[in-house]
C-alpha cells in the first residue's frame, strides 16, 4: 500500500470506507473466524465514532485501528477463556445442584468483572490478592511464593481490596435494571 496523506482529518465514512474490509481481513486471519472479525471490526469502528480521531494518512489510520483491534482480539480470547472455565465447574456439578440460566449468566458477568480488575492491578497485588483470598494461603506463603515480605503482601492485598471496594461502589450506584450489576 502506498502512503496516502489526508489533506484533511478524514471522515469516518472516508475510514470506513478506506480500512473496514481491510481490518476485517487482517481479523480474520487472526481470529480465524469471519464472524468474529466482522464483529470486531464494526466494534472497532464504533469505538473510532465515540472517540473520534485525526489521522494525517492512510497508514496512521491502519495502525491505530490494528492496535485497537488488537487489543480487542486479547479481551475477546479473555472472556472465551473465563466463559470455558465458567462452563467447565458447570458441567463438573450434578445437574440437580446446577444454578438457573440467570445465575449462570450473573456468575459469568461478576468473573469478568473480577477479571478486569484483577488486570487493573500490577502483577504482584493481584497474585497476592488470589493467592491470599481465593486461595486462602497465609502471608508468609504468599510471601514466600512471590519473594517479598509479608508486609508487602499486606499492602497488596489492601491495594486490592481497594479496587474491589471501588468496583463494588461502582456497581451498587450502577442504575436499577442494568444487567448483572448489583442493585439491579
Amino acid at each position: 500500500m502506498t502512503t496516502v496523506d489526508y489533506l484533511l482529518p478524514p471522515s469516518m465514512e472516508v475510514l470506513y470506507s478506506d480500512h473496514h474490509r481491510w481490518l476485517e481481513g487482517w481479523l480474520r486471519r487472526r481470529l480465524g473466524n469471519g464472524a468474529d472479525a466482522a464483529d470486531l471490526a464494526h466494534d472497532a469502528f464504533l469505538r473510532l465514532l465515540k472517540t473520534p480521531r485525526p489521522f494525517c494518512s492512510q497508514p496512521e489510520a491502519r495502525v491505530y485501528l490494528r492496535k485497537m483491534a488488537s487489543g480487542m482480539c486479547v479481551d475477546l480470547w479473555r472472556r472465551r477463556e473465563i466463559e470455558q472455565a465458567w462452563l467447565e465447574a458447570l458441567a463438573a456439578q450434578p445437574e440437580a445442584l446446577a444454578p438457573s440460566a440467570e445465575h449462570q449468566v450473573m456468575v459469568l458477568q461478576a468473573l469478568q468483572e473480577i477479571d478486569a480488575m484483577l488486570r487493573s492491578l500490577p502483577p504482584k497485588a493481584a497474585n497476592a490478592f488470589v493467592m491470599a483470598v481465593a486461595c486462602e494461603m497465609s502471608d508468609r506463603e504468599v510471601a514466600e511464593a512471590l519473594g517479598v515480605s509479608t508486609r508487602m503482601v499486606r499492602k497488596y492485598v489492601a491495594q486490592a481490596m481497594s479496587h474491589c471496594l471501588r468496583l463494588e461502589a461502582g456497581l451498587v450506584a450502577a442504575p436499577p435494571g442494568v444487567p448483572g450489576l448489583a442493585g439491579a
